[in-house]
């Protein structure tokens, strides 16, 4: 559902002017302050300048630079012309202001401005908050028709309520539904966010300062999930979220799991699998014994080859198309790499394969920077067991001009009833997810 998650209509060109990015001052909805002080926001430089983003669903405007470490050499380059987009961009539906007051029912204390942004089960508008002007995104979830629907807007509600983090999108408020026999909608308030990664990175080349505080904020984000061991399992630019500060916030948490899978979690793992391929890490296609943190951290480096020259490195049509571009890139696996997996029918395919020998990155991604080209590679490691972890990614130097071991927060660790709903041994009818789901909001 990365379509739905907060996209406005903005579309983002560079704007090379060394402006700094100003810092976003907002009054929170409830009583929950979802802004914080981090030593990254030490090295912002506060203006007086009009947002960089209009509302205008239409326009074009400018994506500032990333604020810079004291004694950080600015490395954006020149002005260019806007970039082709590869794709066109994700449908934006408009209604009319008396259609939307009649489908987002969430009292008086919101005036609805627009759409930004729909899926299978829910769209996005902006919103203002009347009694504190704030304005907001308003996420519309008509999750009942399906239980799979149900169990993602349980997981997302959950586990967004629980995390409290920067690199995060969070909750502000829900919109209590007068019983449980009345209620057919979930509505989200959450943070306005002006656009995603997935629509910055169709319409512009990004300098290496951006694609560094990009990566390192989803590395920062990535580590207060992985540290309360849950496993994102969807990332992917349109879920990576950007504010007029270039601030990025992780969304769309209808696919987390635990990192703690019983035998039958495991086996059902791949049932609700859905996520965009192109970012799927090999072990989830292949079969491996199990599957751990280090599927996100594929997704960070799909994320980044993207960065880096716009444009998706395994765009796979299928499973089997999937599987042959990772190979044609990262060559035949290692006895060791190969032996890791514990599907015999996995095995016997890629045994049939014609060899393939590596493609180096430095060769695929020449205008890149060799730490950037190293820590992709670091990332985009065949076998999980090798691949480098969240945490150590933060410490890879290509991220030092933004790296504080003392400001990349842990999360709390999750009660191991938490995903009581979810753990694979009965499946719950939509009618008791439902209940579950009116339960969580208003407690």
């Amino acid at each position: 559902m990365g379509a739905v998650c907060l996209i406005t209509s903005s579309i983002l060109t560079l704007n090379f002017k060394r402006i700094f990015c100003k810092v976003w001052q907002t009054q929170p909805v409830s009583d929950k302050d979802p802004t914080r002080t981090t030593a990254v926001n030490q090295h912002r430089t506060q203006h007086s300048t009009t947002s960089f983003f209009s509302t205008h669903p239409s326009s074009t405007t400018s994506l500032p630079p990333p604020p810079r470490a004291p004694g950080q050499q600015d490395t954006t380059p020149q002005p260019t012309t806007e970039k082709p987009s590869h794709h066109k961009n994700h449908p934006t539906t408009i209604w009319r202001q008396s259609n939307m007051d009649r489908n987002f029912r969430v009292g008086p204390d919101y005036s609805i401005i627009d759409v930004v942004g729909e899926g299978a089960y829910g769209v996005v508008c902006s919103a203002v908050h009347e009694p504190s002007k704030q304005k907001v995104a308003i996420k519309k979830i008509t999750p009942f028709d399906h239980s799979m629907f149900c169990l993602r807007t349980l997981r997302e509600i959950k586990l967004i309520r629980w995390f409290s983090h920067e690199n995060i999108i969070s909750i502000l408020d829900i919109v209590k539904p007068p019983s449980l026999e009345e209620f057919t909608e979930v509505y989200l308030i959450q943070e306005l966010m002006e656009t995603d990664m997935h629509r910055v990175i169709r319409t512009q080349d990004l300098s290496d300062d951006h694609c560094q505080y990009f990566i390192y904020q989803t590395l920062r984000g990535l580590k207060a999930l992985h540290s309360a061991a849950v496993l994102h399992r969807d990332l992917k630019p349109s879920n990576l979220l950007l504010n007029s500060n270039c601030d990025l916030k992780i969304c769309d948490f209808g696919l987390a799991r635990s990192a703690f899978m019983g035998e039958q979690e495991a086996t059902g793992f791949m049932t609700e699998y859905v996520a965009t391929r192109w970012y799927r890490a090999p072990e989830i296609m292949l079969t491996f014994k199990e599957y751990t943190k280090a599927i996100d951290v594929w997704s960070v480096g799909c994320i980044l080859a993207e960065m880096l020259n716009g444009k998706p490195l395994f765009p796979g049509r299928d499973y089997h198309h999937q599987l042959t571009l990772i190979l044609d890139i990262l060559g035949t696996p290692s006895l060791d790499d190969f032996y890791a997996i514990s599907s015999h029918r996995s095995r016997d395919y890629i045994r049939a394969l014609p060899f393939k020998k590596k493609k180096p990155f430095g060769q695929l991604y020449p205008n890149a920077s060799a730490l950037a080209v190293d820590l992709l590679e670091k990332c985009l490691t065949f076998n999980p067991k090798k691949r480098i972890t969240c945490e150590e990614a933060l410490r890879h130097p290509y991220l030092a001009s933004y790296h504080d071991p003392d400001d990349e927060p842990d999360s709390p660790p999750l009660d191991p009833s938490f995903f009581h709903f979810d753990n694979g041994k009965e499946q719950l009818s939509r009618e008791q997810l439902k209940e579950l789901i009116f339960n969580e909001i208003m407690s």
